[in-house]
Formats: C-alpha cells, sequence, structure tokens
C-alpha cells in the first residue's frame, strides 16, 4: 500500500477556510495525485481539509470520506499549553521544545508522556492511537505498538490519501511510524499541501511502513506558486 498525508492548503482558520492561494495549492496538488492514481480519498471534517481535498476527488471522480478524529480541533485539545494568556502547540512552545531535547524526555522514548510535566498528554496520544489503530485496520494493517512494524491481516496493493492538518499530522505521523512525538516533532514538520509518502512494505506477513518523501511541494514549484515555508516563516 502506498499512503499520501496530505496537509491542507493555506488556511483561514476564522472562518474555517482556504486563502485564494490555498486554493490554487489544492488544484497543484490534485494535478500531482492524477499522475500517480488514488484508489480512496479521506480528509478531516475540517472544511479547509475538505477543500484541499476536492480537486483531487473532483480531478479523479472519487468520492471523499470523513474522518473526525483528524480533525485539528481534537488534537489542539490534545497538545497545547498555556503559557500566561496564551495557548500553543507544544511543538511551537520555546520551553517544551528545550524540554523535549533533554535526557529526562529522551530516556522515556514512547514513554516520553510520563516524564512529570507530559502526563496530561497520554491521553492524546492514546486517543490517535485507537483511532489510528481501527482506520488502518480497515485497510488491512493491524499496528503492532511501539515496534515500527504492522501484522498484515489482508495484503492492500492500492493508494489512500489523507487530507488533514499540521497539528494532528505530526502525532498521528509520529504514532503510525513508532517515532516518540518529542523527537519527531522537534525534527520534522509539514507545509502547506506538503505530501508525504509512506510505503507499507509487505514481507512474510507484516508491513514496515517506509517514509519515501516528507511534506514535498513539488507540485508548488511545478505550477509556478510561492514554495516559502507557510509563507515564509522561516525562510
Amino acid at each position: 500500500m502506498i499512503f499520501f498525508y496530505i496537509r491542507h492548503g493555506d488556511p483561514i482558520y476564522n472562518p474555517d477556510s482556504l486563502t485564494p492561494l490555498g486554493m490554487r495549492q489544492a488544484d497543484a496538488i490534485a494535478k500531482r495525485l492524477s499522475l500517480y492514481g488514488v484508489d480512496k480519498i479521506y480528509s478531516s471534517t475540517s472544511n479547509r481539509a475538505i477543500q484541499t481535498a476536492k480537486p483531487t476527488c473532483d480531478l479523479m471522480k472519487k468520492d471523499m470520506e470523513l474522518l473526525d478524529f483528524a480533525n485539528e480541533n481534537h488534537a489542539w485539545n490534545d497538545f497545547t499549553i498555556q503559557r500566561g494568556d496564551k495557548k500553543t502547540w507544544l511543538f511551537q512552545d520555546d520551553k517544551t521544545k528545550q524540554l523535549f531535547t533533554e535526557d529526562a524526555i529522551i530516556s522515556l522514548g514512547h514513554n516520553w508522556y510520563k516524564h512529570p510535566e507530559m502526563t496530561s498528554y497520554e491521553r492524546g496520544i492514546d486517543r490517535i492511537y485507537n483511532e489510528s489503530f481501527e482506520f488502518f485496520k480497515s485497510l488491512g494493517y493491524e499496528h503492532i505498538r511501539n515496534t515500527g512494524k504492522y501484522k498484515v491481516a489482508k495484503s492492500n496493493d492500492k493508494r489512500i490519501a489523507l487530507f488533514a492538518h499540521q497539528g494532528f499530522g505530526l502525532a498521528f505521523l509520529s504514532v503510525i511510524l513508532d517515532i516518540p512525538y518529542p523527537i519527531f516533532t522537534n525534527h520534522f514538520d509539514m507545509c502547506h499541501t506538503g505530501m508525504t509518502v509512506i510505503k507499507f512494505e509487505e514481507k512474510e506477513g507484516f508491513a514496515v511502513p517506509k517514509v519515501l518523501t516528507l511534506s514535498s511541494d513539488s507540485h508548488l514549484y511545478r505550477e509556478g506558486l510561492p514554495t516559502k515555508y507557510n509563507n515564509g516563516l522561516y525562510f
């Protein structure tokens, strides 16, 4: 199975939608996916994710299936921290990012949430793991937690796309790839309509997901659209 994870296009968060640039990005990723072919298309229940997925559905004449567990609002409740009067993602909070580099967290590995300052985040990781387990089980793969592999219940040679978010996606990818959240979020990120491609390589009844590309934006370059990370946040 080839699994595509696509972040939504350039957003307007209130009301939940895409900017004109985001719409063009959505058209660009649709053209790219149409070159590969997609058998099934899923989207978060967020409007900005749905709007990003729609051009792909239209171009490929596919229906869209909605996954509420991928909605960013749930991840926002699970993986944010309050600093004074401001609430922010763990992976954007300077103090938390520093904590994520310290041995007290790193040495805990997959049990990072047992650190005294992180215990409230176990619920969120468990939620995403349990929902992801059921999702991939429906695709034929049963995740064996913290091993980096899946039992193949039913072989799958399809191409599956999920359109969702950054905050959810970083937690989701860390869970399905069995990379502890602090390590994953400190070292990886994703841009608007960035496409991550994961191949589930099957051998002797098991599958090990391998990332072939992470948050690729080559479709933006091909269409002559800006390739600055999230509108030039870093470069």
